[in-house]
């Protein structure tokens, strides 16, 4: 009897030991996420509705185009360098490695992946005669193989982004020229082959009101809402932890709702805070970009690497997000040391008060330094630091902006004469 009984009670300190170290897991993932929140919020609260506003402003736009094709062609540059030391390789291996060779088999396999108009270039190019023609080994072809792949792929995404960003410049000097037009006509400096019923609806006249006039009014109305909600959130982010005035603006409107049954502003203001949130945050995630390495390039040129730590980010950032919205709005029971109704959220995925000084102090007090982010962002001293480190930040007051926005301006000015030759 003594043996079945300790036996039970083993079990049942096992499996509240197994929920103890669940909690704790779960509160650190929690913390970590929320302390990334935090960051990409003091960034975003402020920087999307300033992007809004500058998007109105066509000049701002175009001059801060110029500066990312200018930046965007020394990676150009060196992407083709490194695809013409492959195929530079690829050529001496040719040289020592003939269609009886063992690797021949191999080299072909390397081939297949360089594209015609590569091989021709390669096949093209003649060798110094002083070039090593030393017999490749199976390891260095291995080597050369994983090269050409990333090489390749590298060029491939550049010169991607390239032909976006030069499709946009254009269509930005092409606004530039329409908005001092009289006729109130949009002429395009190049012809783009629309289908006949989009033709029909989205004609040169509505085209021209709409890049011309009407987009601009959009995008400056869309800035002061984004710039209202902004504040509402650094308000009650600094404030949420005030139970007695409710000082939040979120649970204020929330409980002015609840006092009235009104369910359905209730699923609208949430829903609009929450989609508010998600979407500064994860915008903001999708421009990081780490050293060229993981960053998420459009038109599917983003690798597996870039997708997977995206991926992480963002599940990452969801259940914190979600904690620090239930907190926003009053209904966090281990923020608001209140007796209210637990939510199915919290019963699910926990709190973060697994350990006091998370639970007292972190993810209560450690939002309200979402307003000196907010401030270090307005005032551009994260973009001031990293070009003072030599990662070249756009700044409308800094010379070296200056230089690189004219030398993306020669860039178009030639790429544009190229285009009219031919």
């Amino acid at each position: 009897m003594m043996e079945r009984f300790g036996g039970k009670g083993r079990r049942t300190a096992r499996t509240a030991n197994r929920q103890k170290l669940k909690a704790i897991a779960s509160s650190a993932s929690n913390t970590w996420g929320l302390f990334l929140l935090v960051l990409l919020l003091g960034y975003a609260l402020v920087e999307v509705p300033r992007g809004l506003w500058n998007g109105s402003k066509p000049g701002y736009t175009l001059n801060y185009s110029y500066f990312k094709v200018a930046k965007l062609s020394l990676d150009k540059c060196e992407a083709e360098e490194t695809v013409d030391d492959i195929l530079e390789s690829l050529q001496i291996a040719t040289i020592s490695i003939g269609p009886g060779h063992p690797f021949h088999c191999n080299l072909e396999t390397i081939f297949q992946r360089i594209p015609a108009e590569l091989k021709d270039r390669m096949n093209r190019r003649q060798l110094p005669d002083d070039t090593p023609t030393d017999t490749p080994t199976e390891k260095s072809l291995i080597r050369l193989h994983r090269q050409t792949i990333k090489a390749l792929q590298t060029l491939q995404r550049i010169e991607t982004q390239w032909g976006i960003l030069v499709d946009k410049i254009f269509d930005l000097e092409d606004v530039a020229k329409n908005q001092v037009s009289h006729d109130r006509r949009f002429k395009p400096s190049f012809p783009i082959h629309r289908s006949l019923p989009f033709r029909i609806i989205y004609n040169p006249v509505v085209e021209w009101y709409w890049k011309c006039i009407v987009k601009d009014y959009v995008l400056k109305i869309a800035a002061i809402c984004a710039g209202c909600l902004s504040v509402a959130v650094v308000w009650s982010e600094v404030t949420f932890f005030n139970k007695s005035p409710v000082l939040s603006l979120f649970a204020q409107f929330l409980n002015l709702a609840k006092r009235n049954y009104d369910y359905f502003t209730i699923e609208v203001l949430s829903t609009l805070i929450i989609a508010y949130l998600c979407y500064c945050a994860y915008s903001t995630v999708l421009k990081i970009r780490v050293l060229n390495l993981y960053y998420l390039a459009p038109h599917h040129q983003t690798n597996e690497y870039s997708l997977i730590f995206s991926g992480m980010m963002l599940c990452r950032l969801t259940p914190p997000m979600c904690l620090n919205f239930l907190g926003l709005i009053h209904m966090d029971s281990h923020i608001i040391k209140t007796h209210i109704l637990e939510t199915h959220y919290t019963q699910v995925m926990g709190h973060m008060d697994v350990i006091s000084i998370i639970s007292d102090g972190f993810n209560v007090y450690f939002p309200m330094a979402i307003l000196a982010f907010c401030l270090a962002t307005y005032f551009s001293i994260g973009s001031r630091l990293l070009s003072m480190l030599g990662f070249q930040q756009f700044l409308d007051d800094d010379e070296f902006t200056t230089d690189l926005v004219d030398e993306g301006r020669e860039l178009i000015k030639r790429g544009n004469n190229k285009l009219i030759n031919h």
